[in-house]
C-alpha cells in the first residue's frame, strides 16, 4: 500500500505563501496538481494562504508603515484593512489555479461560517521589547464540522488567514498558525508548509544542504547549533509543537516546476524537509 493509499478518509493540510499565488498557471502545476492527487487517492485537504508580499506592497503604496515582531504583521484598523483586500486578491489567484487543475474550491477566510475563530492576542515580551501586536489573533477554534461538509461534497476549502469571533470581530493571524491549528484540530496526517524555500538547508544559500528529516530532538540541536535561524525558527518550533497534537509528519517543502509536493507525500523526505515523532 502506498503512503497515500494508507492516507485514504484522513486530512492533508497545504500551506502555501502569497508569493506563490503570483502565478497561476505555475501554482495550477504544481500546489493544484499535487491536491488534485490527494483528492483522488481518497485524502480529504483544506489550504491555508497567506499574502504577506501582496500586503506590504500594497501598504508601502498607500503610505503605511509595515512592522513585523517575530514574523508577525503589527495589525492597526489600516492594515487590517490592507489584509482584507489582499487575502481577497490572493485567494481569487488560487480559486482560478485550482480550477485549472480541475479542483472545486471555495476560496473564503477563517471569517466565513466561523470556520476559524481568535481572541485578540494580549501584548507580550518579544526578547525584551513590550510588543502590542493590535488586531491580531490566536486561534481558539476550528469549525471541523463544516469542513467535513465541505469534504464530503469533495470542495476544497481555501482558507486565507483572517479569523473572527461571535462579537463580529476580525484578527489578522499568521498563515503558519491558521495552518497549523488547522491540522491539529481535524488528527492531520500531513501538513505541508510551501514556500519558495526546498526545506530546512544547513547552508541557507545552499539549496543542496537540504536537511530530508529531523526528530524533535535533532531539529531543537540544530536551532541551538545556529543552523535554523531567522524566519525559519518560529516555522520548525510551530511544527514541533503540532507534532504533540496528533499531526503525523509535517513537511517542509519548496515550489518547483516539477511534481514536488507530490513525491514529498509518496517518500517524506525526498524532496524537503520532514519532522516526525
Amino acid at each position: 500500500m502506498s503512503s497515500l493509499e494508507a492516507a485514504a478518509g484522513r486530512w492533508f493540510v497545504v500551506k502555501i505563501g502569497g508569493e506563490l499565488a503570483m502565478d497561476v498557471p505555475k501554482l495550477a502545476a504544481t500546489v493544484g496538481h499535487a491536491v488534485k492527487a490527494f483528492i483522488d487517492a481518497g485524502i480529504k485537504v483544506a489550504v491555508v494562504h497567506g499574502g504577506g508580499p501582496q500586503a506590504t506592497d500594497l501598504s508601502k503604496r498607500l503610505g503605511l508603515v509595515t512592522r513585523q515582531v517575530a514574523g508577525q504583521r503589527v495589525t492597526d484598523e489600516a492594515t487590517l484593512e490592507v489584509m482584507k483586500l489582499t487575502l481577497g486578491g490572493v485567494g481569487v489567484n488560487v480559486a482560478s489555479a485550482f480550477r485549472l487543475a480541475g479542483l472545486t474550491a471555495l476560496c473564503t477566510s477563517g471569517v466565513s461560517g466561523g470556520l476559524v475563530d481568535a481572541t485578540r492576542r494580549p501584548p507580550v515580551d518579544v526578547g525584551g521589547e513590550y510588543v502590542d501586536y493590535g488586531l491580531v489573533g490566536d486561534v481558539t477554534h476550528v469549525n471541523v464540522t463544516l469542513l467535513e461538509k465541505l469534504a464530503a461534497v469533495h470542495v476544497v476549502p481555501v482558507i486565507g488567514c483572517l479569523a473572527g469571533d461571535a462579537r463580529g470581530r476580525i484578527f489578522n493571524v499568521n498563515a503558519d498558525t491558521v495552518a497549523t491549528r488547522l491540522a491539529s484540530r481535524l488528527s492531520a496526517a500531513r501538513l505541508f508548509l510551501v514556500s519558495n524555500v526546498p526545506g530546512v538547508l544547513r547552508d541557507r544559500n545552499d539549496p543542496a544542504s537540504r536537511i530530508a528529516t529531523l526528530t524533535p530532538r535533532e531539529a531543537r540541536e540544530q536551532i541551538a547549533s545556529g543552523v535554523i535561524q531567522g524566519g525559519m525558527i518560529p516555522k520548525v518550533e510551530e511544527s514541533l509543537a503540532m507534532l504533540d497534537e496528533g499531526i503525523d509528519a509535517i513537511h517542509i517543502v519548496g515550489l518547483s516546476p516539477d511534481s514536488s509536493i507530490l513525491d514529498e507525500a509518496s517518500t517524506p523526505g525526498s524532496r524537503g524537509t520532514v519532522f516526525a515523532r
